[in-house]
Parts: C-alpha cells; sequence; structure tokens
C-alpha cells in the first residue's frame, strides 16, 4: 500500500511517499528546483520518491493533498466581500492564480503525475496534526498546532489515541500568531514566509520595551491562550503588505526597508513579539494540559519552528514529554496527509513505544553512492583524495580543529528546514572568530545570526540545561553556567549589535547572546558517520561539540546533489568539501566559472 502525500501553491512545496506506514521518501521541490520556498507543483519531488520506492505512478495507491482547495477559496471570497471595495487590489492580484490553478487541483494533479486513482483532501491543520502525531513515539499525546492559516484554521489542539486524531478546538482567520510574527517579520525588514526565524535570531539583541503595546494594542489575549487580534493595525486581509498605517504611526514610523542598517529599534520589536509569541505558547500548552490531562505533546505547523518558544514549554510547561514535527511547516503538510491516508482515512493500526519516533531522523532524501560521487568528480576533472569510510571521520575532525570550514555532505538529505548533519557547514565552536568567519565569509548572512551546535547525545548535559535529546535542532537551551565566561562590568552595558564579539562560554561559537543555543545531539543510531565525526573531535580535543550550519549560502536552498555541494563550495571561502569518501581542498581546485551573478544578489554591505 502506496500513498503520495502533496503540498504546493503556497510556499515549500513537497512530496512524500509512505509505504505500509512507513517513510520511505520526503523532499521539498526546492532542493531540486534551486528556487527557495519553491511554491509550485512538486514534479521533481513527486519523481524522487517514486524512484526511490523502486515504483510508477501506477503502484501509488492514494494521492493525499494537505488541504481543501474549496474551503480555502471560500475563505478568501468571505474575507475579500467583507473588506470590499477596499481589498480589490490584492482580490485582482490572487483571483486569477486560483482560477488557473489552485481551483484545479485534483485536475492538475492527474495530469500533471498521470495518475487515475483515489485522492483525499485533509484539513490543513489536520494535515499538521498528522505530521505532528503520527510520527511521534507516544501512543497518546495531546496536540497543538499554530502557523499562519489553514482553510479557516490558524491554531487548533486535539488529542492522538493510537492510529487516530481528534481535533477539539480552533482559532480562525484572521486571528493568527503566525500572521503576528509575520507582520512584524514584514515590519522589521525581513520577508515573510522565510525571514521569520531572522527575526528570532534577533530577539536576544533587543528589549522588551512593546511586549505591553502588543498586549495591549494589537491583540486581546486570554488565560488559556486565546486571543483576538485588533485588525485595525493589520493590512493582510485584504491589502498587499501585512500592516496598516495605524501600526506604523504605533510603532514609531514606516517598516524598515530590506537589506538597510538594522537598529535597536528593530532588535526590540523583534524581542517583544517574540515574548509575546512564547506566552501565547506557554499559555496555550497549559490550557490543552489541563483539558486533556496527557503527559506527552506533539507540535506541528509553522509556529512549531519556533525553538525558543518549544524550550520554554519543554522547561516551564506542564507536559513531561514533547516532540515537535522536523519540517513544521507546509513541506510536513505532505507528510501528514500521507500518514492520515494510511491511518486515519485506511484505518490502519500503529504501534508506538513511547521513545522511538517514525522519523527516521529525517534522513529521508536523495542519498548518491561513492560510485556516483566518484563519477561526477572524475568527469568534471575536479582534484580529489579518496579515502576510506573508516577515515573519513578522523580527517573531518582534524579539518575542524586545525579552524578550517568544511562543507560535509553524506547520506540521504534531511527533510525539513535543518541540517542535521547530512548537507552542513561545519566548524569549530570553540573558536571565538567562527561565527564570523562563517557569516561573513561563507553564507554571506547577516552577522547577527547564531549557528547551532551538534552535540554527542550522551554529552548534552555536560554543555546545556536539557534533560532530553534534541535531535532535530527545535528545542532551545541555556548554556550550562559552570562553561560560561563571566562578563565584566563594560560588556554587561553594551546593547544591541555591539554584544555580538563578547566571548561567553567555552563554546563561543554556538553561545548566543543571551547565552542559549539552538540545539541538535547525535546518536550512533540514527547518524553513525556524523556521530562518528563528533566522537573524533571530542577524542582530540576533550569537546563533544561542533558548528553546524546548514549547506547554502544565503538566499538559495541547502544543497541536494554532489554537483550542488561543489558549486556551493567553490562560490565560498569554504576550505574544504567532503563528499561521501571524496575529500576537495579549496587550494587544489581549477579556477571555477561561474556564470550566475548571485554575489551581486546576496552580498551584505
Amino acid at each position: 500500500m502506496r500513498i503520495l502525500g502533496i503540498s504546493c501553491f503556497y510556499h515549500d512545496s513537497a512530496a512524500v511517499l509512505i509505504e505500509n506506514g512507513d517513510i520511505r521518501a520526503a523532499a521539498q521541490e526546492e532542493r531540486f528546483t534551486r528556487i527557495k520556498h519553491d511554491q509550485n507543483f512538486p514534479e521533481n519531488a513527486v519523481r524522487y520518491c517514486l524512484k526511490e520506492a523502486s515504483t510508477g505512478i501506477d503502484g501509488i495507491d492514494l494521492v493525499a493533498f494537505y488541504d481543501k482547495p474549496l474551503v480555502k477559496f471560500e475563505r478568501l471570497l468571505e474575507t475579500y466581500l467583507a473588506y470590499a471595495p477596499r481589498g480589490i487590489s490584492s482580490f485582482m492580484t490572487s483571483i486569477p492564480l486560483w482560477l488557473k490553478k489552485k481551483l484545479m487541483i485534483p485536475r492538475l494533479i492527474r495530469q500533471s503525475i498521470n495518475y487515475h486513482g483515489p485522492m483525499i483532501f485533509p484539513e490543513h491543520h489536520e494535515s499538521h496534526a498528522a505530521s505532528a502525531f503520527f510520527p511521534s513515539p507516544f501512543n497518546r499525546a495531546a496536540i497543538l498546532t499554530l502557523d499562519g492559516v489553514g482553510e479557516w484554521t490558524t491554531t487548533s489542539y486535539g488529542v492522538g489515541d493510537g492510529h487516530q486524531i481528534t481535533l477539539k478546538s480552533e482559532i480562525h482567520f484572521p486571528h493568527s500568531l503566525g500572521l503576528l510574527y509575520s507582520a512584524f517579520t514584514y515590519y522589521t525588514g525581513f520577508k515573510v514566509n522565510s525571514g521569520e526565524y531572522k527575526v528570532m535570531g534577533l530577539a536576544p539583541y533587543g528589549r522588551p520595551i512593546y511586549r505591553d503595546v502588543i498586549l495591549n494594542e494589537l491583540m486581546d489575549l486570554k488565560a488559556d491562550g486565546s486571543f483576538r487580534l485588533n485588525m485595525e493595525y493589520f493590512n493582510y486581509c485584504a491589502g498587499l503588505t501585512m500592516t496598516s498605517t495605524r501600526f506604523d504611526t504605533l510603532f514609531g514610523g514606516p517598516p524598515r526597508k530590506p537589506e538597510s542598517t538594522l537598529t535597536q529599534r528593530e532588535m526590540d520589536l523583534a524581542r517583544s513579539v517574540q515574548d509575546v509569541t512564547e506566552e501565547i505558547m506557554l499559555r496555550a500548552a497549559r490550557h490543552i494540559h489541563q483539558l486533556t490531562g496527557e503527559k506527552n505533546l506533539c507540535i506541528a505547523g509553522g509556529v512549531g519552528l519556533n525553538c525558543v518558544g518549544n524550550g520554554r514549554i519543554l522547561r516551564e510547561g506542564p507536559f513531561e514529554n514533547l516532540w515537535i514535527q522536523p519540517a513544521a511547516g507546509d513541506a510536513g503538510g505532505a507528510l501528514g496527509a500521507a500518514l492520515y491516508g494510511w491511518y486515519q482515512y485506511r484505518n490502519n493500526s500503529r504501534a508506538a513505544d513511547d521513545v522511538t519516533d517514525f522519523q527516521k531522523g529525517s534522513y529521508l532524501g536523495p542519498e548518491f553512492s561513492d560510485e556516483e560521487i566518484r563519477l561526477f568528480l572524475d568527469e568534471k576533472g575536479y582534484p580529489f583524495r579518496q579515502m576510506t569510510p573508516d577515515e573519513v571521520p578522523g580527517i573531518g575532525a582534524d579539518l575542524i580543529l586545525s579552524e578550517h570550514v568544511v562543507g560535509w555532505f553524506q547520506g540521504r538529505m534531511e527533510f525539513g528546514p535543518r541540517a542535521l548533519g547530512n548537507r552542513s557547514i561545519l566548524g569549530d565552536a570553540r573558536s571565538p572568530a567562527m561565527q564570523k568567519t562563517i557569516n561573513l565569509k561563507i553564507k554571506y548572512r547577516e552577522s547577527f545570526r547564531p549557528f547551532a551546535p551538534s552535540v554527542l547525545e550522551e554529552r548534552i548535559g555536560d554543555y546545556f540545561d536539557i534533560e532530553c535529546p534534541s535531535p532535530y535542532m527545535l528545542l532551545t537551551a541555556p548554556v550550562r553556567e559552570d562553561i560560561r565566561r563571566e562578563m565584566t562590568e563594560d560588556e554587561r552595558s553594551l546593547f544591541g549589535i555591539d554584544k555580538l564579539n563578547i566571548v561567553r562560554s567555552t563554546i563561543p561559537a554556538v553561545t548566543h547572546v543571551d547565552y542559549s543555543a539552538r540545539i541538535q545531539s547525535v546518536s550512533r543510531e540514527t547518524n553513525p558517520r556524523y556521530y562518528a565525526l563528533l566522537k573524533a573531535f571530542e577524542e582530540r580535543t576533550g569537546c563533544g561539540v561542533i558548528i553546524n550550519t546548514s549547506f547554502n549560502v544565503r538566499g538559495e536552498p541547502i544543497v541536494c546533489t554532489p554537483e550542488d555541494a561543489y558549486r556551493c563550495f567553490m562560490r565560498t571561502e569554504m576550505d574544504y568539501l567532503v563528499l561521501g569518501n571524496c575529500i576537495l581542498a579549496k587550494v587544489d581546485q581549477p579556477e571555477y566559472q561561474d556564470t550566475d551573478d548571485w554575489r551581486n544578489e546576496f552580498a551584505l554591505d
């Protein structure tokens, strides 16, 4: 029994293939087309999934699409009518796309992949809920979904029990935590649906001086985490912007122009909306626990990628255990829809042990054999050194401890927005200069952006105040006090971006300005080669932590193929590239002829 899950036409299109309940393959379309957050029909991702399962489209028994297009169209029409005639420009922009594509999704699916079998259309938040609970290790759990908007729902809670999920309560559009956060993303000069994590990273540089303004003017927040937004301050219902002129007046001026200098105002705004978001997430979690009495909580939806809020739920909330879908956004909706088809629609049983999840480390994308990698390198004439599998971890560790920046390309590509050790750029977390080096010379991104640590799973408690694994880089925790460095009086008095270059711990490159870190724990069972690299580094240095950031430059998707990896390697000041069992040194490579004008587009001042 094979089920193909699909999400598309909003952002982060993806395809997933489930075979007898097992997740065989999952990938975002952006990784193949090289268009970040590609929203188009995932033809390439579908093709990959079929290949991975060694089947053609005739081998698919059911297609599951991640929402109900007609219900979403109903919401669109009702919203425009409610705000008419003010929303005519936005209406004229969106309606042609709906009439040409989005209303025709069943026919488009059949035509695009030549499929003639049955299809199902779970609701958007049902797909999120399914993606949260069904791959989790729990037999029973409460479920919380939070995002911008699905059809009408923006937040929901429910319960998963065995092979069934039941949603019990919802918050409806236009009242949305995801859209509130996106409004501040837009207002602080970042791109909606891709820049929200920048706001989260910027928040520790600021002060929560606008927190009460948000709570008193922009929304009515209840003790149970439910809320209503004051729509006089927002423009997303009918306009082409997220915020209104009244919002501008409230916060002292127009939105920041993209790529212009960040000021203390943007940092304070980021901190304020982040604090409000965390408060809403905590209140919702406590209320859900009170209603359900469950000890486990599963989270999905785009807001589920807010690892700071997740960390606070884990530390301060009432639940004993927490599991967040690694592809919590719309890409994960394809996975949820497929699993909904297997468990809820087909009524198949599910056996969970409350320990091991079904996500396989989220290593669900394409893999390239040593033979394929060598063939690529030989055909292109790129010099490389062949290693044995046993040599790779030790040589990689030696390069990192020598303060080289290493591109690390191994095994199956990750599903979701995080690189988890198979499509990663690695560096020495002990180096005070490494954060700045990777940000400005490798990633070509804003200097304030923090990096995540990868840590040996059994050593996580030696470095961070957390008592459970964090395999998917979706939990933030404080760096332990005994490895922190005490700041001087002058350092403590600094504000904003001046905080950036202060050494705060023995692992400064992964210690954010508030002494927090977004952690990935690495286990021998889930990723043996990456674990071996970390173990080799620990044996040489006594430190079981390294920097792990995604293998891409700013504005591009994470690399998928050896060719993608080599292109990124040569476009940056990366020192070494490890492709499977092959190692490439930058100094040995021929001059790279790059015709794309990517550097001008993405470079920073």
